[in-house]
């Protein structure tokens, strides 16, 4: 199964989002738009795990100081557009200190440098750039281990 560690996003920021993602496809930005049930932001991605148990004893055991998450401007890496988030000690550190648990472990993950984002839209092509900017801010309180599957065409992200 596909797994990552995300955190879960409030319905207020979800509708934040999904108003920027609404301004984009009036200004006519073509593309793959996230269904908001499916806006997170990842920490680490796992890809595929045959047996999910030892990462979910680790999320069982894995703690962290709550902190504040707040949004802040759009970008883009290619054609991927995403929204992004404050820099935050408190989101530095619990993702450094999951980074570490996951090696202590030994559970693989894509080791990619973290830049938190979350993301609004794969294949995007048109202008999107003076759209503006959604605004939110969570407490976060919980980390999530998720699987992403598909069905009837549609990527389904389910908490395990």
């Amino acid at each position: 199964m596909r797994l990552f560690i995300a955190i879960q996003l409030t319905d207020e920021l979800q509708a934040a989002l999904t108003e920027t993602m609404h301004q984009c496809k009036k200004a006519g930005v073509k593309g793959s738009y996230a269904p908001k049930q499916n806006l997170h932001l990842t920490l680490a991605f796992l890809g595929e795990v045959k047996d999910a148990q030892p990462v979910r004893d680790l999320m069982n055991r894995f703690t962290f100081k709550p902190f504040k998450l707040a949004l802040s401007g759009t970008g883009a890496f290619g054609d991927i557009v995403w929204a992004g988030v404050k820099g935050n000690q408190g989101l530095a550190a619990a993702v450094k200190d999951l980074r570490a648990a996951l090696d202590a472990a030994g559970i693989d993950y894509d080791r990619k440098k973290f830049t938190p984002h979350i993301t609004l839209i794969r294949r995007a092509a048109g202008r999107w750039q003076g759209v503006s900017a959604p605004k939110g801010e969570m407490m976060v309180k919980s980390i999530s281990l998720l699987k992403s599957e598909v069905k009837d065409g549609k990527r389904i992200y389910t908490e395990i």
